[in-house]
Parts: structure tokens; C-alpha cells; sequence
């Protein structure tokens, strides 16, 4: 006889594993499926281990400067490429345990199998294979009130630049591998792609960028690009924007990737080639034509508080779309769960959701960019604070970046914010929480910043908006 549950939760990254906490606090018989291993993509070959990568990398940039701190250093500081990739999969390694720590604390089943609706209520698992190569799981089928899944999403695969885990690779294929190439060619100048292009140079690899669009990080505000583009160029990094890669011919050594460029077809050669143009969702083969759930492509289709057109069945997280964010899928997992058990919970404001990108300069934004502002009929204000013209950043000598605030000019609404500089990830929050509790220009500047901090920026980036700059 199939075990019943109040929720059942297909997947086990950030969105899956935190939703499922939250169904236990919630007092709901809860399980979790996953066919791979517990935190899904993000803490086993994502956000975690390559932000192990980056901090070995930007390390590696430090050591370069050490006379810039009064610090003498006898020799030079090489690398161990493999040694890098195993403290990066010791990283994944500690926050897979502490998933299984919190399903075990919080009376949360964990069923391994790939599991698969055969009707709205009903999930079949059967044995799968995880990353490891070992065979987990058991046939059987649960049943639930509520089924919720949160199966992520994969490497995006071009029809002209077919992975092959050796010659082209994928995100994950970079971040496994114990071999550094001398050489890459990164496809995407997206988070993912400068992201890998700073962790490899630092490394010690030759790398060349490749952007379809017209300037770096597309998705972020123009002067973030500009100010991207300054950095990579100061680093060592070749960068080509509004280039399309054609394909890449693997009949000899080197590698040759064809590019078309506005001054004609380029041949660049290299050991190997980083495709990092997003990821799709996935939707194949869990049930979703047996039970009618809509899609869109690889999205799944939901409402704002993530049901699907089949009643007791929700998704959340990659599987329904941009942006491909862990912090956005736990988010809509908590929010979806909190409204099943009755709560009084508001959508969410897309414009709230945060975006941040790894590489150094760090890149952090929220809202609206200049450019959406204006086109959506705002007067706005905009103000500008640069690193270099904060102490801690200075003390810190990391004075590259800056801060810029959009606001609304009527109201003073907080429409934005664009960060690029020396920790922008983590100052972002303040702006987030601001932008939740609709706070004014005026509130953020008469709310005491420690000094000194590279929080200030943000306080001093509003005053600039305003007209009342204090230290530029």
C-alpha cells in the first residue's frame, strides 16, 4: 500500500529541501524525491562549489599584489588545479550533510528514485543514478494532498555547439574536472560565463569570452557592463561582443571556434570550449503529460502562488522559468507551501528578486535598470558613488566599482539599484529589504551606516541622487 503524505516535494535543490523544512514546521507529513543527491544542483554542482573556485582564484589575484599590503613574498604562488577542485568539492560535500542533517531534524523523508506522476495525487519512484555512478533508491509509489515539484533545470545545449564533456563542455563539466586547459574559449558573458572566465584566468588559463550581444552581462545595467568590460580588460581577459560562434571544428589539435563578427568570420584556437548560455527546465519524464500539467516550453506554467492548472499540483523554482535563481526557488517554495497550509501571503514582486554575479568586481542589482525605468515613464533620480571614494574600500584596496540608485522622482520610490564593486553581493540585502518595505530616498539617508563600511556607498549613492553628496 502506498504511504501517504501532506506534501511530496519532487526535487531536493534550495527550493525543494527549504520548502520541505518549512512543510515540517507547518505540521505536514512531508517527503522529498531526488534522483541525484540531496541540494540539488546548486550546493553539489552550482552556487557552492564554484564560489570555492572563485575564492581559490581570488586568492590567486591577491598573491599577485602582496607588495600592495607592505607584504613581501619569496618566490611565486602557483596553483594546483586539482587540489582547487577537491577543497571546492569539500565545500559541496559539507552542505550535502547538512540537507541530510535538516530532512532527519525536521522528520522529512528522503526517498531516492527518479520519481514520476502517474496521477495528480500519486508519485511512482523507481531506482536511479547519481552523480557518483551509484544505483539509489527503490521501486514504490507515494501518495499526497499536495505534490509539489522543484526539478531544476540543466545546461542549455546549442544545436552548433554539441556537448561532449572533453572538447566543449558545460558549466558542470567545468567545475569537475581535475585537467586545466591552457586554453578556453567561453561562449555567454553572462553570470556563468564571466564567472568561469575569471576562475580560470587566475588559474592560469588563456581566455577569450564570447558575447552574441552588444556588451557584457546584458542583463544588468549599461554602466555595469561598461564598467565590467573596463576590469576584464585591465585583468588580461579578451572579451568579443556582438560575435556569434558558428560552431567548432574538433578534427585536429588546437580547437578552432568559427566567429562571426561585424568585420567578418574569425578563427580562434583553444584546448577547450565553455558553453555557458543558460539552462532549461526540466520537464521531460515526470509525469507532466499523464496528469495534463500545461507547460510553455521547459517551463512550467503557475499561477502567482505557484499552482499549476491541476488542482494539487504546484511548481516552483527553475522548472517555471527565468530568472534561474536559489534564492528565488526557496523563496517561492516557502511561499507556496505557507499558502497550502491556509497563511495570508502576497505574491511576489519579480522586480524584488536579486541578482548577483561572483566574478571580481562582484555584480549585484535589484529593480529596475536605468533604461527599464525610463521606458516604463518614471522621472528619475540617479545618483553615482564610487568605491575609490570610500575608506573601507580603501583600507580594503578594493576601489574599483561603484554604486548607483535610481529612484522615482515624484514619489521617491527606490526603483533600483546596480552594484559593482568589492562585496556588491552582499550589500545588495539592505536594498532588497528597503525595496520590501517600500523605504524612500529620504529613509535611507537618515538611517545611521557604520563607519567605516562599505555600506556607505549605498547611503552616499542616495545622497548623490538627491543632490546632497557628502563625500565626492
Amino acid at each position: 500500500m502506498a504511504t501517504h503524505y501532506d506534501c511530496v516535494i519532487i526535487g531536493s535543490g534550495p527550493g525543494g529541501y527549504e520548502t520541505a523544512v518549512r512543510a515540517s514546521q507547518l505540521d505536514m507529513k512531508t517527503a522529498i524525491i531526488e534522483k541525484n543527491k540531496l541540494g540539488g544542483v546548486c550546493l553539489n554542482v552550482g552556487c557552492i562549489p564554484t564560489k570555492a573556485m572563485l575564492k581559490s582564484a581570488e586568492v590567486m589575484a591577491e598573491s599577485h599584489h602582496m607588495s600592495d599590503f607592505g607584504l613581501e613574498l619569496e618566490g611565486s604562488v602557483t596553483p594546483n588545479f586539482p587540489k582547487v577542485i577537491e577543497r571546492s568539492r569539500g565545500a559541496a560535500n559539507q552542505m550535502n550533510q547538512g540537507v541530510q542533517f535538516l530532512m532527519k531534524k525536521n522528520d522529512v523523508d528522503v526517498l531516492y528514485g527518479h520519481g514520476r506522476l502517474t496521477d495528480p495525487d500519486t508519485v511512482e519512484i523507481e531506482p536511479s543514478t547519481n552523480m557518483d555512478g551509484e544505483e539509489i533508491g527503490e521501486e514504490q509509489t507515494v501518495t499526497a494532498d499536495h505534490v509539489i515539484i522543484a526539478t531544476g533545470a540543466r545546461p542549455n545545449e546549442l544545436p552548433f555547439l554539441p556537448i561532449d564533456g572533453e572538447n566543449v563542455l558545460n558549466y558542470k563539466d567545468a567545475m569537475l574536472q581535475r585537467e586545466q586547459p591552457d586554453s578556453m574559449v567561453i561562449v555567454g558573458a553572462g553570470a556563468i560565463g564571466v564567472e568561469f572566465g575569471y576562475f580560470y584566468h587566475h588559474m592560469g588559463t588563456d581566455v577569450t569570452i564570447i558575447e552574441v550581444e552588444d556588451r557584457m552581462v546584458p542583463n544588468e545595467d549599461k554602466d555595469v557592463s561598461k564598467e565590467l568590460a573596463r576590469a576584464y580588460k585591465k585583468m588580461g581577459v579578451e572579451v568579443m561582443t556582438g560575435a556569434n560562434v558558428q560552431g567548432v571544428d574538433d578534427s585536429d589539435d588546437p580547437l578552432r571556434v568559427e566567429v562571426e563578427t561585424d568585420d567578418g568570420t574569425e578563427h580562434i584556437e583553444c584546448d577547450q570550449v565553455l558553453s555557458a548560455v543558460g539552462v532549461v527546465g526540466n520537464v521531460e519524464d515526470i509525469g507532466l503529460e499523464t496528469v495534463g500539467v500545461e507547460t510553455e516550453g521547459n517551463d512550467i506554467v503557475v499561477d502567482d502562488y505557484y499552482r499549476t492548472n491541476v488542482d494539487g499540483v504546484y511548481a516552483i523554482g527553475d522548472v517555471t522559468g527565468a530568472p534561474w535563481l536559489a534564492h528565488k526557488a526557496s523563496h517561492e517554495g516557502i511561499l507556496c507551501i505557507e499558502k497550502i497550509a491556509g497563511h495570508d501571503v502576497r505574491p511576489m514582486d519579480p522586480m524584488d528578486i536579486p541578482a548577483c554575479t561572483y566574478c571580481q568586481p562582484q555584480i549585484a542589482s535589484v529593480g529596475h535598470t536605468e533604461e527599464e525605468a525610463k521606458a516604463d515613464g518614471y522621472d528619475v533620480k540617479i545618483g553615482k558613488f564610487p568605491f575609490k571614494a570610500n575608506g573601507k574600500a580603501a583600507a580594503l584596496g578594493a576601489q574599483d566599482g561603484f554604486v548607483k540608485m535610481i529612484y522615482d522622482d515624484k514619489y521617491g520610490e527606490l526603483l533600483g539599484c546596480h552594484i559593482i564593486g568589492s562585496e556588491a553581493t552582499e550589500l545588495i540585502a539592505e536594498v532588497v529589504t528597503s525595496r520590501t518595505l517600500e523605504t524612500t530616498g529620504h529613509e535611507i539617508m537618515e538611517s545611521m551606516h557604520p563607519h567605516p563600511t562599505l555600506s556607505e556607498t549605498v547611503m552616499e549613492a542616495t545622497r548623490a541622487a538627491y543632490g546632497q553628496p557628502i563625500n565626492i
